[in-house]
């Protein structure tokens, strides 16, 4: 598709801006000066990549007719300062193409999705997309934000995806930091309490006396947290809570 961004226009001359005077005017009179006109604010290079041509049409319909912005033809996208891919859904091939732009620095990249799963969005984030707009909500408006946003190194995410993004990175430091899904909250202040007391070199009568729990308590409470962390015996579990902090 070859988009256009030629500009036309004309230019009279005008004798009392060249300086030259007007008829009957006098030989002595001063030349006027027109001011200089404003320079014109770089626009924002645009290269739109899409699956299928009626989304393509739509979306580059949309921008061309933003003054802020200039879509290139695909001659010359690469080296475009933005690149909006537009798709139904995240696929092998979608990826594909969000891997090739990443290794252009020259651009960044935005997505504009159909429909998006959770477990695609790490992946497209990986893959340098900063930016992600649901087709639905692909308004004018919305579309210009995206692109000025990307051009200004800013991000861009639905609420409800952000917060998807927040709870599966909160899920995946969990896990680097504890395999076994060790937390704070794994150990009751109980099992704490009695974690500590064996590091402390108390065996399991002296356990019940110092806590008021019966020596069967204290065997099953123990036997718990071995067997729910997986761990071989109270030294182990002792280790363990010591190397994350629990005791």
């Amino acid at each position: 598709m070859k988009l256009e961004s030629a500009m036309s226009g004309s230019m009279e001359e005008n004798p009392a801006v060249l300086g030259l005077g007007s008829p009957g005017s006098s030989a002595t009179s001063r030349p006027t000066h027109a001011p200089a006109p404003a320079a014109r604010p770089q626009r924002v290079t645009v290269a739109v990549y899409a699956q299928d041509l009626v989304l393509r049409i739509g979306v580059v319909h949309q921008l061309r007719q933003r003054p802020e912005l200039e879509l290139l033809p695909d001659a010359e996208a690469e080296r475009a300062r933005t690149s909006v891919v537009v798709v139904d859904a995240v696929d092998d091939e979608v990826m594909a193409l969000l891997q090739r732009l990443q290794r252009n620095p020259a651009t960044r990249t935005g997505l504009v999705v159909g429909t998006f799963e959770s477990a695609a969005l790490q992946r497209v984030i990986e893959c340098g997309v900063s930016a992600v707009l649901r087709r639905s909500e692909a308004d004018q408006d919305r579309l210009l934000h995206l692109v000025l946003a990307l051009a200004n190194g800013e991000g861009v995410l639905p609420g409800d995806l952000l917060g998807r993004l927040l709870t599966h990175v909160g899920g995946l430091q969990r896990s680097a930091l504890d395999p076994h899904g060790l937390s704070l909250s794994t150990l009751t202040a109980r099992e704490a309490d009695m974690l500590r007391l064996v590091s402390e070199g108390l065996d399991t009568s002296e356990i019940a006396q110092k806590t008021a729990y019966s020596e069967r308590t204290v065997k099953n409470v123990l036997h718990e947290i071995t067997t729910r962390l997986q761990l071989r015996n109270r030294a182990h579990a002792v280790g363990y809570a010591l190397r994350n902090g629990l005791i």
